[in-house]
């Protein structure tokens, strides 16, 4: 690992205030897509300096709106939080406390609601036409979708209700449960695909905010579809649905419009530079390399060595500070703990690479399930660094962030864990 330790010296900056990311808003100038990542759901730094790098990105680079890894209804009523107008709170926290879809914390948590007042301050300084937005990519909310459709075609174009309501009556014997849903497509003819396929063309055209729920709901239908079959194609579907919106999104903003992007590494680092390729799987930043072109993506990953995160231990059990053992040995976490400043910004240089950035190293990402004793064996992608992101944010100890909602705190020393070692 010392080996590393002259090239990591000559890449790494010190990262102390937001004064120091000068140099990667400097890389950001010709991108209209800047991806942010994290390695887990659950972290404050990681939450803190994303917020303090799209606060630099919207005021010095004119970045137009926040899309992240969360559900379209959700994220609407934060974006008429941070906006302003007719019936908008003041505050815009009272939009995120509603987030009640496990996992909860992801988006409803004190650091979101910085960011958020902050945006809501900003966007009271400019026109209405000129406010930074903010929306949500993923494809996990169904059935608020689908009641969000209805709502709208009520009040607005009740001639459709008939057919948003014959999809959405195909979902109700299912009772709201994906896994049900999923599994009785597989055994009895009972896919809903050619009702969504309808009402989605007869929303074509309507209101942007109407056609995107009605998206989601078939990216959603398809991704829990394929859940239950295995492979790479309900994650693939899932990472589409997301480029997709992401693209609808800059072209509603208009020619020029650019945007930030919020998700987990797995999302917005590049596939074929880890073994997702392998399976089969592609990621959002992939994607929007190939759609874009790299001189305008600008793909940026996080990782810290050891600390505490906010995650559940199976699939929606309370969430709980947990504590993050040191990286396992071997890991490019343990390399920059040797190597690197204790907080460090790494911007790759586009010509001849150091080997940090060339080699393949085990590369850890969390996510809101998280369970310690796995890490011997689990949680580590072979990444090769300077292929699978442009620039890297480094934090040598890291803490859980701060919900909104009740937390359990589960505070064992990271040392009682396995470190890998």
């Amino acid at each position: 690992m010392i080996r590393y330790g002259d090239e990591v010296a000559s890449i790494a900056r010190e990262l102390r205030d937001p004064g120091d990311l000068e140099i990667l808003l400097d890389r950001a100038e010709s991108a209209r897509v800047v991806m942010i990542g994290e390695a887990t759901h659950g972290t404050h730094e990681f939450y803190a300096w994303r917020s303090a790098l799209t606060r630099r990105l919207i005021e010095e680079r004119g970045f137009s709106f926040v899309a992240v890894e969360g559900d379209w209804p959700d994220c609407q009523r934060v974006d008429a939080a941070v906006r302003g107008g007719p019936g908008a709170p003041d505050d815009p926290r009272s939009a995120l406390v509603r987030y009640d879809r496990w996992p909860t914390w992801m988006w409803a948590n004190e650091e979101l609601v910085d960011f958020t007042r902050w945006l809501h301050g900003l966007n009271r300084s400019r026109p209405p036409d000129d406010r930074v937005g903010f929306h949500g990519l993923d494809v996990y909310s169904l059935w608020q979708s689908m009641r969000e459709i209805l709502t709208w075609l009520r009040e607005h174009d009740p001639d459709l209700v008939p057919v948003a309501l014959d999809a959405y009556r195909c979902f109700e014997p299912f009772d709201e449960d994906p896994d049900a849903y999923g599994w009785a497509t597989q055994f009895v003819n009972a896919t809903c695909e050619d009702k969504i396929v309808a009402m989605l063309a007869e929303l074509r055209g309507r209101d942007f905010g109407v056609f995107q729920n009605a998206t989601v709901v078939a990216g959603a239908e398809n991704y829990y579809r394929m859940m239950v079959r295995g492979g790479p194609e309900a994650w693939n579907g899932r990472d589409r649905h997301m480029d997709e919106t992401l693209d609808r999104l800059l072209t509603r903003y208009g020619p020029g419009s650019k945007a930030v992007v919020w998700a987990h590494n797995t999302h917005i680092g590049d596939a074929r530079a880890t073994d997702q390729a392998d399976r089969g799987e592609l990621t959002l930043g992939q994607l929007a390399r190939d759609r874009y072109g790299w001189d305008e993506v600008l793909l940026v990953g996080m990782a810290s060595y050891r600390g505490s995160v906010v995650a559940g231990p199976q699939w929606g059990d309370p969430m709980e500070v947990m504590a993050v053992p040191p990286a396992r040995s071997g890991s490019l976490e343990e390399i920059l703990h040797l190597t690197a400043p204790r907080d460090a910004l790494f911007v790759f240089p586009a010509g001849e690479r150091p080997e940090l950035l060339t080699t393949v190293l085990p590369h850890r990402a969390i996510g809101v399930v998280y369970r310690a004793e796995r890490e011997r064996w689990a949680n580590y992608a072979p990444t090769v660094l300077g292929d699978r992101y442009d620039a890297f944010l480094w934090f040598d100890e890291s803490h859980g962030l701060r919900p909104l909602h009740t937390l359990r705190v589960n505070a064992h020393e990271p040392e009682t864990y396995p470190s890998g070692v």
